[in-house]
């Protein structure tokens, strides 16, 4: 699109003519203002009206009526008319003039006048619209003038005043609004003279004859009609006349005879190319994608078969190349979004279309063939013609005419240059010369380069990879091997995953050619062996394709096939080398440039040879033999003789050698460490069939045994080096899956070729060492359990042993505790190992610990003869409850002094429970028969959120309860609270309610120890912390220890932490007070006592109620006033009418200002009456001790 002139390749823009006053600035502020405007407006500025009237000095030449036949036209189209009219010709001319002159002194008015008149001369014939602009640039005043002067400008430049304008550039307001008004004045002219211009045109179309001269004439005018409504922005007409024009040229093929045949079809060929570019731009340019595309086929159709001469038909294929490319660069820029191409209707009514057609990829490509097909055309022409130098000499005086499409000769004559016009021999061996000038093939690879990228950008990749092949063979032909060869690899690795042999046949040729031009052995050696071993049939023998069409390598057929296979083993076989005479280089395998090749798993010369290995047992014994199996598959057209195998496994003192006993033993493998086995048979592979030998072996050494490669050496300096693969889990060939050939397994046996490994497992040697380990009882958390390990030597004897342990959790979870959950937890384990202690109950030194962790350890065995044993006690803590399972695994050598000795290992596993010995529990208790007043236990808080309250300066009890919850017995040393906070005793004092403990007290499996201690809040605290409960215990060892092992051993300590309690001062305490039993028959006194501990007057209500034990005497019901910081206390006589544990008078107390109500409990309600009076006697050793009412709840 490069080669059309800017004024074709951009929409046209209107052009105004702004004369006068250049020395001011106004020149350059209309323009800018012009250009910035929607749509844009050119403008030629000129700085007086002289250079304007020379540039309208020629007047227009009118063509001749169209219905004359006597003056022919000489073209179609002027070369230079387009450019005309958008530089040179303007559709409004603006006069511009100061007020001075205009409104000034006389012979300024004058010359104003002058001015006019030959503006009006120049324009009138061209129909150039008119605008006088006065520029009031001073602020002089002209008032008494006005008028007058206005009247007669507009009378002398015969305008409508609102043509008159007033510039006024004074202020930035002032030139704004003048702008815009001189902007909208000459839009408004632009359009009138351009629609006036294409009235006038069309008035000459509408007068048709059948004549040639008219035809000509037509296309020219409803080009120009066409030309004149873009100006306008009316696209659709602008499209109608386009299409008129390209239709009437179509009709003058074979009319015309204006010139000679050559250079009249050049001629409709170029404006057909000019006229379908312009519509095919109006019709993306309006987002009708699918008609552009349909107009271009038609457009295509139409001159495709139109070739021309045979000498220069090459014309015609560089048309055809330009079209396409054109077209698909119009698409590249085109504004369509790539989305809707999916939604468009891909079909018409003539011929449907396909998706590609919608991309710029297939214009490109389709460019770059008809380049080709240019190149070829010119290079036939070229032999035909004449010389270089006379091709050349006649090119020189030829120059394009004055019309599209047309060449002259220029002639000179003195001082003088004509024109002459050309015959159609002199044209030939002008474009002939031309042609010889370019390089088409560098325009074809940036053709194709296009048209690649842009598949891949819509992800068509096969089309993508053709692109490719076609760009490497143009660089094979200019011979760039290098970018030829990289290009062909790409293409080469699509068709091998997609499985197109023939174009993979074809691309594999162009590349072994590369490789033999460039001298590399390795890539000529793998492309002939790969393109021998494709699956191409005898079918294709009949050669349906050129030598051409198949490139370097020939037809894909059978023979060739063999043909390569002799060429490349003959290379490999002895120290020949193939010589390339144009670029002198020679491709030589010997024993100073040796050739091995790998082949992996994807590795497209596993068609080459194909190796499987089986063993025959999945489980073998340390040196004991075993069978295995390896096979070898070649899909090459030829037998091949293999000189030796070479086997190779991860254990290196595995690998052994097969020779082929017909062939002498290479020098090269003579090495001790293998073992050679010669084979009686010729290692000889045959097409499709497997070459299967099986041999025994044996490892010493325990563990994985794979077969790694299978090397084999088909020369004296070529080998192929190729992975083992399993027949269970070997993949078909890709590009041989889908052919008509018999398939047979690797092996003879065909469970193997379904369940074969090429991996065997060697078991360990049987260890002749024990390994115990111990545990008394569970494990406790809190405590260091100890673990005893004896390792015993029943037979071997232990050399560089060491001990792992491992802690693993059961349940599959990690043996540490997450932050989050447990942050007042100071250990992050739930199980650590904590130390390994030696066998004289001493800790192991730094030399035989070689690692510990909280989980692992690793200890060193000291040399151990056969009978003798050592042992070692693992501590290991447990933090939480938690089973663990303790994996114990011991690594020796039976023999010394070998670093290769096979380790011999035994393994132990145990599992241990971990438990929590003792379960804390705690509740609190108020006095017995005085309850106080709590004002947060009637509030509605939820459970939840409720905290303990107690009392402020009354005794609360404590109760601590222990439980054993493990099947042994446990010792208790102590059991106290621990106050956090050093000056609790002023805040809160916690005392023993009873003695401590004399010495460890032992507590039974299940049993359950408590202890009672005295809290007596001494400050309100909506939230005070009480401590923590510390016990300390240990394990009971029992009476049969007679060690003293339980003695030394530490004490562990449990941590209970107390809940937070509220404190608070009751405002009320009731208290009961009544002897503690009574005798049938006798009175006694039940007194009630009501404590205000507030400063204001408690309403307090009270009702007793009768019992039937007991006779009451005193007020039932009541309502009584308690004084602030006072007591009121009720007395009632009571006789209990019975004996035994009897129920007293039920008493309710209410607090009216609290609205709460007091009934005392059961028990405290209860007292026991004996039928007479007892006779206590008490002993004389605890008659110093006080009686402790017992609390109850």
């Amino acid at each position: 699109m490069e080669e059309y002139p800017e004024e074709w390749r951009t929409p046209p823009v209107c052009l105004i003519s702004v004369v006068g006053l250049a020395e001011h600035e106004h020149h350059r502020l209309i323009s800018t203002h012009l250009l910035s405007e929607q749509p844009p407006t050119n403008t030629l500025a000129l700085p007086d009206l002289s250079k304007l009237l020379h540039l309208l000095s020629k007047k227009p030449k009118h063509p001749p009526d169209a219905t004359s036949s006597s003056s022919p036209a000489a073209g179609i189209l002027k070369r230079d008319w387009l450019i005309k009219h958008r530089t040179r010709v303007p559709s409004v001319v603006a006069a511009l003039f100061s007020s001075d002159q205009v409104y000034g002194d006389p012979a300024q008015w004058l010359q104003v006048c002058s001015d006019l008149d030959l503006l009006k001369a120049a324009i009138k014939p061209r129909n150039i619209k008119l605008v006088v602009v006065v520029v009031n640039d001073t602020l002089s005043d002209h008032n008494d003038v006005y008028e007058e002067r206005f009247t007669a400008l507009r009378k002398r430049a015969e305008l409508d005043s609102k043509y008159i304008l007033t510039f006024n550039p004074n202020t930035a307001s002032d030139l704004q609004i003048s702008l815009n008004r001189l902007a909208s004045i000459f839009g408004e002219l632009s359009l009138a003279y351009y629609r006036d211009e294409g009235r006038r045109i069309k008035t000459r179309v509408e007068k048709k004859t059948l004549n040639v001269n008219s035809i000509d004439l037509n296309i020219r005018y409803c080009f120009k009609v066409a030309v004149y409504a873009e100006f306008r922005r009316d696209w659709v007409e602008a499209l109608r006349f386009y299409e008129d024009a390209y239709h009437m040229l179509r009709e003058m093929i074979g009319t015309s005879t204006r010139l000679p045949p050559i250079q009249r079809l050049v001629e409709i060929k170029t404006i057909a190319e000019l006229l379908h570019f312009k519509i095919s731009t109006v019709l993306l340019h309006g987002g009708k994608l699918k008609e552009a595309i349909t107009w271009f086929h038609q457009h295509n159709a139409s001159y495709k078969k139109l070739v021309g001469a045979p000498e220069v038909v090459f014309l015609h294929w560089e048309w055809l190349s330009r079209q396409f490319l054109v077209f698909a660069e119009l698409l590249d820029t085109s504004s369509v979004p790539a989305q809707s191409i999916s939604s468009l209707v891909l079909a018409t009514a003539d011929r449907p279309l396909t998706e590609s057609e919608f991309h710029p990829s297939y214009y490109y490509q389709l460019a770059a063939h008809y380049l080709k097909e240019k190149r070829s055309s010119l290079e036939i022409a070229l032999s035909m013609s004449e010389s270089a130098s006379e091709l050349d000499s006649s090119a020189d005086s030829v120059a394009p005419s004055v019309y599209i499409g047309q060449f002259g000769q220029l002639l000179e004559q003195g001082d003088t240059v004509s024109m002459q016009p050309l015959t159609d021999e002199d044209y030939t061996r002008y474009v002939i010369a031309e042609g010889k000038r370019f390089q088409d093939t560098y325009e074809i690879l940036a053709l194709l380069k296009k048209s690649c990228e842009s598949y891949g950008n819509h992800k068509a990749r096969r089309m993508g990879s053709f692109c490719g092949f076609q760009m490497a063979v143009e660089y094979f032909a200019l011979g760039d091997f290098n970018n030829a060869k990289q290009l062909f690899d790409g293409v080469a690795n699509q068709y091998r995953q997609e499985g197109w042999v023939t174009l993979l046949w074809e691309v594999l040729g162009y590349l072994r050619e590369c490789s033999r031009k460039q001298g590399i052995v390795r890539d000529f050696v793998e492309y002939s062996l790969e393109m021998a071993a494709l699956p191409v049939s005898s079918g294709t023998d009949a050669q349906p394709f050129s030598f051409k069409e198949c490139g370097p390598a020939g037809p894909p057929t059978l023979s060739q096939r063999e043909i390569i296979h002799k060429e490349v083993f003959e290379l490999v076989s002895r120290e020949v080398g193939l010589a390339s005479v144009e670029d002198n280089n020679c491709i030589k395998i010997s024993r100073d440039n040796p050739l091995h090749l790998e082949v992996d798993l994807v590795s497209p010369l596993r068609l080459v040879i194909l190796a499987s290995v089986t063993f025959h047992e999945q489980i073998i014994k340390p040196g004991v033999s075993t069978l295995i199996t390896v096979s070898l598959l070649s899909q090459l057209p030829l037998t091949v003789e293999i000189n030796q195998l070479e086997i190779q496994f991860n254990q290196s003192e595995c690998n052994f050698v097969i020779i082929n006993a017909q062939r002498p033993l290479l020098a090269a493998t003579n090495d001790g460490l293998q073992v050679h086995r010669a084979e009686s048979t010729p290692l000889i592979l045959i097409t499709n069939r497997w070459l299967r030998l099986t041999y025994e072996i044996k490892s010493e050494q325990s563990g994985k045994l794979e077969c790694i490669s299978v090397i084999a050496k088909m020369g004296p300096h070529f080998t192929i080096c190729c992975r083992a693969e399993s027949p269970a889990s070997m993949e078909d060939l890709p590009l041989w899956k889908f052919e008509d050939r018999v398939e047979t397994f690797p092996t003879k046996d065909p469970a193997l070729a379904f369940s074969g490994q090429k991996a065997t497992h060697v078991e360990e040697p049987d260890p002749q060492v024990d390994v115990d380990l111990g545990a008394s009882g569970p494990a406790l958390v809190g405590e260091s359990f100890m673990i005893p390990v004896t390792v015993a030597s029943r037979g071997h004897d232990i050399y560089s042993g060491e001990l792992k342990i491992n802690l693993v959790d059961v349940k599959g979870g990690g043996l540490f505790s997450p932050r989050e959950t447990e942050a007042s937890s100071m250990e992050s384990h739930h199980v650590e190992l904590l130390g390994i202690v030696g066998p004289e109950e001493e800790e192991l030194g730094p030399g035989e610990i070689e690692k510990i962790q909280q989980s692992f350890g690793l200890v060193s065995i000291p040399f151990l003869k056969s009978g003798e044993s050592w042992s070692c006690k693992l501590e290991i803590k447990w933090h939480r409850p938690k089973p663990v399972m303790l994996f114990v695994s011991l690594g020796y050598s039976p023999l010394n002094n070998e670093s290769t000795a096979q380790k011999v290992h035994v393994h132990k596993s145990l599992q241990i429970e971990g438990m929590a010995a003792i379960a804390v529990g705690h509740r609190f208790m108020l006095p017995f028969r005085r309850d106080p007043l709590l004002l947060s236990r009637i509030k509605p808080v939820s459970d939840s959120e409720r905290l303990a309250s107690l009392p402020l300066n009354e005794t609360s009890l404590l109760i601590v309860s222990a439980k054993n919850c493990t099947e042994v017995s446990l010792q208790l040393q102590s059991v106290a609270i621990d106050n956090e906070d050093g000056d609790s005793e002023g805040v809160c004092s916690v005392q023993h309610g009873g003695e401590n403990l004399s010495g460890p007290s032992l507590l039974m499996p299940g049993e359950e120890f408590k202890k009672v201690f005295t809290i007596v809040p001494k400050v309100e605290s909506s939230k005070h912390g009480l401590g923590t409960v510390c016990l300390r215990w240990r394990r009971d060892c029992g009476i049969d220890d007679h060690s003293g092992s339980c003695e030394t051993e530490a004490w562990v300590v449990t941590k209970h932490k107390l809940p937070d309690v509220e404190v608070e001062l009751s405002p009320l305490v009731v208290s009961l007070e009544c002897p503690p039993y009574a005798v049938l028959g006798e009175p006694f006194t039940y007194t009630i006592k009501i404590l205000n501990q507030t400063k204001l007057l408690q309403e307090v209500k009270f009702c007793v109620a009768d019992a039937q034990s007991f006779v009451l005497s005193g007020v039932h019901n009541d309502t009584v006033f308690v004084l602030p910081k006072s007591k009121h206390i009720l007395c009632y006589k009571v006789v209990p009418l019975g004996s035994g544990l009897l129920q007293l008078p039920k008493v309710t107390v209410i607090s009216v200002r609290y609205s709460a109500e007091f009934q005392a409990s059961n028990t405290a309600s209860t007292v026991f009456v004996f039928p007479s009076k007892p006779d206590f006697k008490v002993a004389a050793d605890v008659g110093k001790r006080e009686m402790e009412s017992i609390a109850s709840e």
